[in-house]
């Protein structure tokens, strides 16, 4: 009687279907352990697509470059001796007499400069209005919270320190940055964290403020408020509809610290509860509320408009004419 082979019913399943693990992973090093054996697996890895793999260039921006571009922004940066690792520019620019001692100065300090040609600069600046030129700048070096009362201090023995809380465009920080250095203001303070930081936008908007503007940027903002108190600072903040009419506030005769609060939510509880005194700007019209470098702007002008009041011009002095007496 012979042996026939049985058939396996597998109910309509296929029998060389691979198992599933569910749940279930096995590391690259236990592949190769089994039975005893060294067994080197494979180990696939995801391929590159070498279409989309773009070689550096030598006159190419990295993509994570901070840039600006334009006549007036990178002329600024060079005439206050900013740090620029980068710069190119047309060879019509290049020679111009506003650009070519600058230049020459910079290349000294280590710049490197890249004379090419416009569709070159619309290729880094993606199509921007760059003006024949732009630059990659080194990373904003920020100041010392304890440095910068110093160096406020050293000017003025009233100086006006600005602090901006939470304020996440970096055109408005621009702005306000751009602002507050043009009217006289000594310095400004950020918060490391939920605000925009020094970036090429905000160096291009404030157009060279940041030159001869110091900023620092601190964890706490709270306890950067109270260190400025303790420095004889009175912090006054900026709401909407609530504190005093800020043209009736008293800003003469001793250091200021203004806080401005972000752009839609204003100052947080927190810093309200460190100020001093909130101010407002009374407002006429139906608009509830006003950009928060534009209300910068305002404060800004009504405290050194108390303070000009206090300065006597001499030139707008009449004469009188001196009499003789016999």
């Amino acid at each position: 009687m012979t042996n026939k082979p049985r058939k396996i019913k597998s109910n309509g399943e296929n029998p060389r279907k691979p198992l599933k693990l569910k749940s279930k992973r096995f590391s690259s090093g236990s592949l190769g352990k089994s039975n005893g054996r060294n067994n080197h697996s494979v180990v696939d890895k995801p391929r590159q697509n070498r279409s989309n793999f773009e070689y550096p260039s030598s006159t190419e921006a990295p993509l994570n470059s901070d840039l600006i571009y334009g006549r007036h922004p990178v002329l600024s940066t060079l005439e206050n001796q900013g740090r620029l690792n980068r710069i190119w520019i047309t060879s019509r620019l290049r020679y111009d007499h506003r650009f070519h001692d600058l230049l020459l100065q910079a290349k000294g300090n280590g710049t490197v400069i890249d004379e090419v040609e416009a569709t070159r600069l619309d290729h880094i600046t993606r199509n921007a209005n760059h003006q024949g030129v732009a630059a990659q700048i080194a990373p904003y070096d920020y100041f010392d919270l304890h440095d910068l009362i110093e160096k406020a201090k050293s000017i003025t023995d009233i100086p006006v320190i600005v602090v901006a809380d939470g304020i996440t465009d970096p055109h408005n920080l621009g702005a306000i940055i751009r602002t507050a250095e043009s009217i006289g203001a000594q310095g400004m303070v950020i918060p490391q964290r939920r605000a925009v930081g020094i970036t090429s936008t905000v160096m291009k908007v404030a157009t060279g403020a940041l030159d001869c503007f110091p900023v620092a940027r601190v964890v706490n903002l709270s306890r950067a408020l109270e260190e400025l108190k303790a420095d004889g600072f009175w912090i006054y903040g900026t709401a909407s509809n609530v504190g005093q009419a800020i043209h009736t506030v008293n800003f003469k005769g001793s250091p200021i610290v203004l806080v401005i609060g972000s752009e839609g939510e204003g100052l947080s509880m927190l810093t309200q509860k460190c100020c001093d005194v909130l101010v407002s700007i009374p407002l006429q019209g139906k608009t509830p509320s006003l950009n928060a470098s534009v209300a910068a702007g305002m404060a800004l002008y009504e405290i050194y408009r108390q303070r000009w009041n206090n300065t006597l011009y001499l030139e707008n002095l009449q004469k009188t004419p001196s009499k003789n007496y016999m």
